[in-house]
């Protein structure tokens, strides 16, 4: 499909009905400038996403990428979509969409700016400069707006983006997730030495929790990038849709999606996968972990199991992980989306970030009250889950 081309003085902006309608080399050259990249913005992933089914209209999420161009090619871009629903981005609107559905406003379909189904935050504008992450911005309300759309919304972006949206007139929403990160001061160099260091009650939970594991025959083998061979993916997706189905649900991925992350992202993951019995015995359950080698970043991201084992989830998707982490040098461990209990696992709190626009003037000043309180209430409950930090020294959360 042809993009929609608007000439501006200096350079062009396109919108692409699809991610293939945008050059992956120049997308990932960009992506690599900015401060805070990872995988899942890298143009093979999104490309994946759209081709395998998972993310296209059909499902709800129609592409809307926004490029600029001037005569030395691609200078910024970014993931957007129209969204005929609010399922998979873990940025919460369902309040505001029943409010505009209250006093008889249409608040879908919206432009949505993140990576679908993927609560990690980092670059979301791709620009060159602030220049043109500036003229980006722009670009981006100029769409909603002409679009005549309710709203508009950047989902995790990174301290840059969030400032570059802002001063287009967004208002900023703030969150909390559960992030592992290397101290630099006193670093940790293995899983043991991490439990030292954790207070008394907690590392004894820990200790119990994988006691449980080991006395029903569990191992586990740890397999990286082409080692991730097709039965191994085939047994994981098996575990991920049993997930879902746990909780009456739909998975959001096809396994199509997972077989081009075998064939064209496979340095980018991790899997763990837990056996009974000895490391060739009978495979019961298995996590995935999404890494960026370069930056020593891993990202928790999907789990599942055939049969029940007490305190598995806790070894597959947590504990595995830290270790492979803390053994490879890697100096940071994302648990993903929520979750509270993280804390107890040596996941400390971190402060997220997204920003967003209403057209209407009226809910916008509502939500910005909104927004206001909610993030003061935000600001103490972090404060509140610094106060109990689990380590015995205090080290500094993330």
């Amino acid at each position: 499909m042809t993009p929609v081309e608007i000439d501006e003085a200096e350079y062009l902006i396109r919108v692409h009905a699809s991610p293939a309608g945008v050059d992956a080399a120049a997308w990932n050259a960009l992506l690599e400038k900015q401060a805070a990249p990872s995988p899942f913005m890298r143009h093979e992933y999104l490309l994946a996403l759209h081709e395998s089914g998972s993310a296209v209209p059909a499902t709800g999420w129609a592409p809307q990428f926004i490029t600029l161009h001037d005569a030395q090619g691609l200078q910024a871009g970014c993931a957007l979509y129209l969204k005929s629903h609010s399922y998979g981005e873990y940025v919460f609107d369902w309040s505001w969409a029943d409010a505009y559905r209250r006093h008889g406003l249409a608040y879908y379909p919206k432009l949505l700016g993140a990576v679908p189904f993927t609560p990690v935050p980092g670059a979301r504008l791709l620009a060159a400069s602030p220049t043109w992450r500036a003229r980006l911005a722009a670009a981006i309300v100029r769409l909603a707006q002409q679009a005549k759309l309710s709203s508009a919304h950047l989902l995790f972006t990174d301290s840059e983006d969030s400032a570059a949206m802002q001063a287009e007139g967004w208002m900023l929403r703030q969150g909390v997730q559960f992030h592992w990160v290397q101290d630099d001061s006193a670093p940790m160099a293995s899983f043991d030495e991490l439990l030292a260091r954790l207070q008394r009650e907690k590392r004894k939970k820990i200790q119990q929790e994988r006691r449980k594991v080991a006395e029903q025959g569990i191992c586990f083998t740890v397999h990286e990038g082409k080692a991730i061979d097709t039965a191994l993916w085939d047994f994981f997706y098996a575990c991920y849709t049993l997930t879902y189905a746990a909780h009456h649900s739909t998975p959001y991925l096809t396994r199509d999606f997972f077989q081009r992350m075998q064939e064209h992202m496979a340095q980018h993951w991790v899997m763990f996968v837990a056996r009974r019995g000895a490391a060739t015995g009978s495979p019961v359950a298995a996590s995935l972990v999404a890494i960026d080698p370069s930056r020593g970043q891993a990202y928790g991201r999907y789990w599942g199991a055939t049969d029940y084992v007490p305190c598995l989830h806790f070894e597959a998707c947590y504990y595995q992980p830290l270790a492979w982490c803390l053994a490879q040098g890697y100096r940071r461990f994302e648990g993903g989306a929520q979750g509270e209990h993280k804390m107890a696992r040596g996941l400390l709190p971190v402060a997220t970030q997204s920003v967003h626009w209403l057209r209407d003037e009226r809910f916008a000043t509502a939500v910005a009250d909104f927004l206001a309180s909610e993030g003061q209430g935000i600001a103490q409950y972090v404060d509140e889950l610094r106060d109990r930090n689990p380590f015995k020294d205090g080290s500094p959360s993330a």
